[in-house]
């Protein structure tokens, strides 16, 4: 299993709108960066991700999983986006902020510190186990 971080801005899709989703979860479209488009083509069913506000509340919220590997993004005809599909897991009972994290001297090479504008990222075991326990899980 990998790890990853899915960045939203929350007037445009909030945690609250993909826990809505249920189990069928949606996908994650509109990502027109190759990085990040790559980083999703190397998803796999059943990996995890964190849910992050970005804009004003800039913090992690909840946890996702990938619920559809990359997929043409249906929000286009053009071919050169994919997307995958996630659903809602479970919500971090105290958000973790990306001042925390930058404060957190173990995440300092995280990718959400050092390309915090990639909307979809890779995420290493330690800090995915750092973060969870952060926001109040494990």
């Amino acid at each position: 299993m990998r790890y990853w971080l899915f960045k939203s801005e929350p007037g445009t899709w909030s945690w609250d709108d993909q826990v809505a989703k249920g189990d069928a979860g949606e996908e994650w479209d509109g990502v027109r960066n190759y990085q990040a488009r790559n980083v999703m083509r190397e998803m796999a069913l059943g990996d995890l991700g964190f849910f992050y506000h970005s804009q004003a509340e800039k913090a992690v919220v909840g946890i996702v999983e990938v619920c559809a590997t990359s997929h043409p993004d249906s929000t286009t005809d053009d071919d050169r986006w994919d997307c995958v599909d996630i659903r809602a897991v479970e919500p971090l009972p105290t958000p973790v902020t990306l001042a925390q994290i930058k404060a957190e001297p173990d995440l300092a090479e995280m990718a959400l510190v050092r390309q915090a504008r990639l909307s979809v990222q890779p995420v290493t075991e330690a800090e995915w186990r750092a973060v969870r326990k952060m926001g109040g899980l494990d």
